[in-house]
């Protein structure tokens, strides 16, 4: 006879955001009714402190064998709940969390429906976590070293966190120097410091620690392994080829500028001195603001939101911008204080440690502001009929004023948006990551942790996981190396134990597996005729269970039996509990 489970279910307010659109006193009243249920509660914050010890303390006093919790997303708290099964002596699988947050009360109006599916949602999980069963963890060793990927700001501040700390760095850069995107920059906003003076010192005191090894001239084609024990092959510019180990990965790819000449309203490539706001950061540096002609340019115009916000081209916000065309106009007004100055501008968005206070300052130096409507009217530039007072005019309905006018301007900036790289895709695939709509890096969790990734010991810093300016690249790029820098300290590193097994008796050796499995983790055992699983590389993803023609693989903690049981929970019309 099957022993009797013990399940205490506990069902979550989370303030107003669960409890204004679903009763949760009912659905806990209601769920304690269903069989195995030794105990249901409702508490208002379940993931606080007090709301952890109240699940300790009641697996504790009532013995309970299993827990479930309905609150919000699992990606946001499961690992809570799992650590507080664990501090309370049960095995942390033995959990199971149903969404009853972003599932029900975020996307439903009517509180009755909304309570009546909550009921079946809990009663679902509360029907498979019948079938859990304990899982051990699994820990591999650590080698020291770490790989990182792009030598801009993002990856030299990686670099020297880890290589001053007494850990080997493979600096690997697909150009033919370090510094990235910072290294063409003349001054940084908005306190208007230098780039250079910022920039070359970190990198004499990269190539001066014997910990770093630079690479340049050098691209990563394909990542092998697993956290703690991956390896690569790779060329450096006419050299020969060289094999990396190394025990984690940080990405630090960066971005381009985007190419505007798609735009055909701002005739970039045909109007000679319509030029992007990189070309513009290069004459700065030389000191030289000309236009093609050679001569200083009377009126000039900066124009904002070059391919960023706007639906035919990047939805996005490319979030320096807006700050780097305020730099441009303080430049401008410094070395050529007769110049007349446009900024044409869809919003001016200056947040960030003293940005502020940098556009107010900017605002009074006699520099004229205009809106243009970025979604339905961008700004037109065209060539002046007559020559005399200008080379070209940029014609917009300016939002403020509503007016139809004409700017004259004999140069235009345009401020471009910043996108992935060329070469993002095949990074991503090389070490196994994600990739958004937009093809920047997917972290494992925005808010809870947004450096790390779903491929245990890859990171991703800086630009290449979304646009952002240099102390958040920093800050990315140092948390990336605290957390390398733990696992390497502690030696050892827990591994993914929801993964795929195989039945050997019944594989029938078509491997199907193999060709389907996104990780590698799957080869085929040529003598024994079978597939076998790698289960440090396997992240329990299902891809080859759903695939498998005999059903000869099975993925841990989700089976078929816990599956279906939750879906027989989940239709059951009553929410009585029905046997698989």
């Amino acid at each position: 006879m099957e022993e009797e489970k013990r399940i205490g279910v506990y069902v979550c307010w989370c303030g107003t955001n669960i409890a204004k659109m679903v009763d949760v006193v009912d659905v806990a009243k209601e769920i304690g009714k269903l069989p195995n249920v030794v105990i249901a509660k409702d508490y208002k914050y379940m993931c606080s402190d007090p709301g952890q010890e109240l699940i300790i303390k009641d697996i504790k006093e009532h013995n309970l064998d299993r827990v479930v919790v309905s609150a919000c997303s699992p990606r946001i708290h499961e690992l809570t709940f799992r650590k507080a099964l664990q501090n309370a002596g049960l095995n942390p699988y033995m959990f199971e969390m149903a969404n009853i947050r972003e599932q029900v009360s975020w996307v439903h109006t009517d509180r009755g429906e909304a309570t009546r599916k909550a009921k079946s949602l809990v009663a679902a999980a509360v029907n498979r976590i019948t079938w859990h069963e304990s899982l051990d963890k699994r820990t591999v060793d650590i080698n020291p070293a770490t790989m990182i990927i792009g030598g801009g700001i993002a990856g030299i501040s990686a670099a020297l966190e880890i290589g001053n700390s007494g850990r080997k760095i493979f600096l690997i850069e697909k150009e033919n120097k370090l510094g990235g995107h910072l290294a063409g920059v003349d001054l940084t906003f908005p306190y208007m410091y230098s780039a250079d003076q910022i920039l070359k010192p970190l990198i004499k005191q990269v190539t001066n620690n014997p910990n770093i090894e630079v690479f340049l001239n050098t691209q990563i084609d394909e990542v092998f392994g697993y956290v703690g024990n991956f390896e690569t092959k790779i060329t450096p510019g006419d050299g020969k080829e060289v094999e990396l180990k190394f025990g984690n990965v940080i990405v630090a790819s960066g971005l381009k500028p985007y190419d505007p000449g798609g735009i055909e309203n701002y005739g970039y490539g045909k109007l000679p001195n319509v030029i992007t706001s990189l070309e513009f950061e290069q004459m700065l540096k030389k000191g030289k603001i000309v236009t093609k002609e050679g001569a200083e340019p009377k009126n000039v115009a900066i124009i904002h939101c070059v391919g960023s916000r706007n639906k035919d081209y990047h939805e996005y916000c490319s979030r320096i911008c807006c700050m780097t065309a305020l730099k441009f106009s303080n430049q401008l007004r410094s070395a050529l204080p007769d110049t007349n100055i446009f900024e044409c501008y869809a919003d001016i968005r200056s947040f960030g440690k003293g940005c502020e206070e940098f556009y107010a300052q900017t605002s009074r130096k006699d520099i004229m502001f205009l809106m243009f409507d970025q979604k339905n009217d961008l700004p037109r530039i065209r060539k002046a009929e007559t020559m005399d007072e200008c080379d070209m005019l940029i014609e917009f309905n300016e939002l403020l004023s509503g007016e139809d006018i004409e700017v004259p301007a004999d140069m235009v900036v345009l401020m471009v948006a910043l996108e992935a790289q060329e070469n993002a895709r095949d990074i991503a695939h090389a070490v196994g990551v994600s990739m958004c709509g937009n093809e920047f890096y997917i972290e494992r969790h925005p808010k809870l942790d947004p450096v790390a990734t779903t491929t245990d010991g890859v990171y991703v810093v800086g630009g290449c996981q979304s646009p952002k300016d240099i102390p958040d690249s920093i800050s990315q790029a140092r948390a990336a190396a605290a957390r390398i820098l733990a696992t390497i300290n502690i030696g050892q590193v827990e591994v993914e134990v929801t993964t795929a097994v195989v039945n050997e008796d019944i594989c029938c050796g078509c491997q199907t597996c193999v060709n389907v499995c996104p990780y590698t983790a799957i080869s085929f055992d040529e003598e024994k005729g079978v597939s076998v699983v790698n289960e440090v590389l396997c992240k329990g993803c299902g891809t080859c269970g759903s695939t498998c023609p005999t059903g000869a693989i099975r993925s841990r903690h989700f089976t078929d039996k816990q599956i279906l049981s939750q879906i027989e929970g989940l239709m059951s019309t009553s929410i009585e509990l029905q046997e698989v």
